[in-house]
């Protein structure tokens, strides 16, 4: 077999820096320390998946020349080593056989540094290897966190047994007025890419579906809706979608730490039947906001977040609306609310008070009920909806079964911890948190037990650990998926770009609702939340 130029020069620099690396052995004779060693990230005492990749780790100490470290269980052992400055890099067929090894027990990671002469040996660590998977893909937005410009961001997803992160579709990635556009709201059906769709906003507008290895670009807006289509809830199995139908803005702060605000000026909740193309309206009100639909996973009761309009129902000129929740902007408060749905008759009952947030001054957000039906996780804050500026949020917790309610401090931190999402067996969550510098959202994964607690969540691994450092973006809303998304980008911006090509939706009677008949049994946040 012949190798082209490109292939023979990537042999050549591996062989090289192979050859560059020390070898991986551990040292003979060392000297026992008690100072742990400082490892970037802190991978200490987590548990995690038998299929994730390599937890490769940098050493921080300056006086070393060289590093070795040794992970150690029941399958065995691997090891690396890295001069000073570099990445601890584990072989990942090794690794892997290692964890796989290891399902539901511990492992063992020894550090080595070497000053001078001699080897220094560090306190031993320990990572807890669970018995389940984590869905090998993780779908999520790359953006800077300002994002003024609708350039140079995009939709990505990583395969989280190795480090492979393919593009799903990339916006222009020079400023061109006549193109630019954003891409957000990515979401999966029942934890699957062979059904999803994600938004484009401004130039070549329009909500974009992939079913079958197809894509598809529909125009959701209607006069007879409030406005178009944002956060998305697909039903489990049927081939629908409820949206939240937002008029939202961007507020920038002059002086305050949090620097934005995203704020609706007014939200609806309606139903889309992807197959029928028709959308019809759930909840359209004048006084209330309704947004963060979620479906349960048995497609039964729909969750989703509800505050009082700042301005009442009478106020209906909208640059007053505007004006009006602006200079509300930290004292519009959300509940969650749920209604049960009869796929049958497409019929909602009433809505009921899932967690009563407004009464001790706090706000919730996207409501996710995990894959067994059990618990209700959602981003708890002071006030508003769109927590990913508020550092005041936290992930809480409901039991559905007890009605117990909690923080998750097994994985808060003092700053944002935001958007969340389970895996498709309800053992793991993400979560985007910017609990590392306070201006970017990074990824965190932890395991999730059957009996509702959380482990030590720790930081989506790299190649090079560094790269968490060096990327200058924000990921947002992180979604596991259980296989690939098999439209390739070139499609999609084809699909984007054809303008004429949209689908117009057509207007369907508004989905039946039952009367409020008040709240039912409402949970209530406890005063001394953060």
């Amino acid at each position: 077999m012949r190798l082209s130029l490109t292939q023979a020069l990537i042999l050549v620099l591996s062989a090289l820096l192979a050859a560059c690396r020390p070898e991986a052995v551990v040292p003979a004779q060392s000297v026992a320390t008690d100072e742990e060693a400082r490892i970037y990230p802190d991978y200490r005492n987590v548990t995690i998946p038998p299929n994730i990749a390599p937890l490769n780790l940098r050493v921080r100490d300056s006086l070393a020349t060289a590093f070795v470290a040794e992970v150690s269980g029941r399958g065995g052992s691997v090891t690396a080593a890295a001069r000073a400055d570099e990445a601890l890099r584990f072989d990942s067929l090794e690794w892997r056989r290692l964890l796989l090894a290891s399902k539901g027990s511990d492992l063992s990671v020894t550090l080595y540094a070497r000053h001078g002469d001699a080897w220094f040996r560090h306190p031993d660590y320990t990572m807890h290897v669970a018995e389940e998977e984590v869905d090998p893909y993780l779908a999520y937005r790359l953006i800077e966190p300002s994002y003024e410009l609708y350039r140079q961001l995009g939709l990505y997803q990583r395969n989280l047994e190795n480090f492979d992160e393919r593009v799903i579709y990339e916006n222009n990635r020079t400023y061109s007025d006549d193109d630019n556009h954003c891409v957000n709201c990515h979401n999966f059906q029942s934890h699957s890419a062979g059904r999803m769709l994600f938004h484009v906003r401004a130039r070549h507008g329009g909500t974009v579906f992939i079913h079958d290895g197809k894509a598809e670009k529909v125009d959701l807006r209607n006069d007879s809706i409030l406005s178009g289509a944002v956060y998305p809830a697909w039903h489990p199995v049927k081939p629908w979608v409820v949206f939240s139908s937002n008029q939202t803005g961007q507020a920038f702060h002059l002086t305050d730490p949090q620097k934005i605000e995203v704020i609706d000026y007014g939200s609806d909740l309606i139903f889309y039947d992807v197959e029928k193309n028709v959308v019809r309206n759930v909840l359209r009100t004048d006084d209330t906001f309704e947004t963060f639909p979620a479906f349960a996973p048995d497609g039964r009761r729909l969750f989703y977040c509800s505050a009082p309009a700042p301005y009442g129902a009478g106020l209906t000129n909208a640059e007053a609306r505007i004006d009006s929740t602006l200079a509300a902007w930290d004292n519009v408060r959300y509940d969650i609310l749920s209604m049960p749905f009869d796929p049958e008759t497409l019929t909602f009952g009433p809505p009921s008070v899932e967690v009563d947030c407004r009464s001790v001054n706090k706000s919730a957000s996207l409501p996710r009920v995990s894959p067994d039906g059990r618990w209700l996780l959602f981003t708890l804050g002071d006030f508003g909806q769109f927590h990913i500026w508020h550092r005041s949020s936290d992930l809480w917790l409901k039991d559905l079964r007890s009605g117990e309610l909690r923080p998750l401090s097994e994985v808060n931190s003092p700053d944002v911890d935001s958007y969340h999402a389970w895996s498709s067996n309800g053992r793991w969550i993400v979560v985007a948190t910017r609990r590392d510098d306070g201006s970017y959202t990074r990824l965190y994964l932890a395991y999730f037990d059957r009996d509702g607690r959380a482990r030590k969540p720790f930081l989506l691994p790299q190649a090079d650990p560094e790269h968490n450092l060096l990327r200058m973006k924000s990921y947002n809303v992180p979604e596991f998926s259980r296989d690939a998304v098999n439209v390739d980008p070139e499609t999609l911006r084809k699909v984007i770009y054809d303008d004429g090509a949209a689908r117009a939706v057509t207007l369907g009677p508004a989905v039946s609702t039952t009367p409020a008949a008040g709240s039912a049994r409402p949970v209530s946040v406890k005063k001394d939340a953060k």
